[in-house]
């Protein structure tokens, strides 16, 4: 199944051809590349390999002006102008839970492609996707239409599931950071909610995300005693993942609001934000518990 907007098909046909080349690449990259990237996470050699292949063939799609990742300081500039209308920009997260390959875990690449010049709000987005390198390699698609699923295999993709929404019965749920570390307000709704779920939590975002598509739930990244602004970046993985649940029927939030309404810093395209994504009823508790903290 093609998606009705040739630039966003062409993403997506692009980036569903490179998965098995990036899954493949991962033999051998499995190391440190001894550098940092903008964040000052310590970079993967996988991470920067994937980022170079991603960036050489989605920038050179016609109609995508700005190129952004999560492993390079600025944006790349394409051609085009997205404040005109001229073209689409897109940020990616090349592989998410890099830090999974010691391990060999699951990971994911990210893909938002927005119709506004970086850093943009997560209302701007026209589409977004993510693969899941499990078992099966899978891409979950967002689009202002639907949610779809697919399989991916010799570089083609089947639609597996479509029009994909949260069960209404929540069951996993899945929150980062170190527990002491965690805020007394956040801390009271973890333990409300473990009591009544299953724990789904595997050190890759698109994993969790992808037991709670599958399963219901909630997952979370909360802003940390030592970290208020959480850990998870608003333009690569906030953005992205939140429009794709709340497309799914569900809700995002950084804790008092959509993520999708957040105003972005315009001088930090690494900005970073808490992420909460799940059943709307989950959300909604979440926030209420954390209402508190605004004062």
């Amino acid at each position: 199944m093609t998606v009705s907007d040739p630039i966003v098909e062409s993403v997506i046909t692009t980036l569903s051809r490179s998965v098995r080349e990036i899954r493949q690449g991962l033999i051998g990259r499995r190391g440190s590349a001894n550098a940092e990237n903008p964040s000052g996470e310590t970079q993967m050699e996988a991470d920067i390999w994937a980022d170079d292949l991603l960036a050489d063939r989605l920038s050179s799609i016609d109609g995508i002006s700005q190129y952004a990742s999560e492993e390079r300081d600025t944006v790349l500039d394409c051609g085009g102008d997205t404040s005109t209308g001229d073209g689409y920009a897109v940020a990616v997260d090349p592989l998410d839970g890099s830090s999974n390959l010691k391990s060999n875990n699951a990971m994911g690449t990210i893909v938002g492609i927005y119709d506004a010049p970086l850093p943009a709000r997560g209302d701007e987005l026209v589409a977004a996707a993510y693969v899941l390198y499990g078992p099966i390699t899978t891409m979950v698609l967002a689009t202002d239409e639907t949610v779809l699923e697919y399989e991916l295999t010799g570089g083609e993709r089947r639609l597996v599931r479509r029009d994909v929404t949260l069960p209404e019965d929540p069951v996993v749920y899945g929150f980062g950071g170190r527990v002491p570390d965690w805020t007394d307000e956040f801390r009271s709704y973890a333990r409300a909610i473990e009591q009544e779920y299953k724990l789904r939590y595997g050190g890759a975002m698109i994993g969790d995300i992808n037991q709670v598509l599958t399963y219901g739930g909630v997952f979370g990244y909360p802003g940390l005693v030592s970290r208020p602004e959480g850990k998870l970046r608003l333009q690569f993985e906030g953005n992205p993942i939140g429009y794709i649940v709340e497309r799914a029927g569900g809700r995002s939030s950084n804790g008092h609001q959509s993520l999708l309404t957040v105003d972005p810093n315009a001088d930090d395209i690494h900005e970073r934000t808490p992420v909460f994504v799940g059943n709307d009823a989950l959300i909604d508790r979440l926030e209420a518990e954390l209402a508190d903290t605004r004062m």
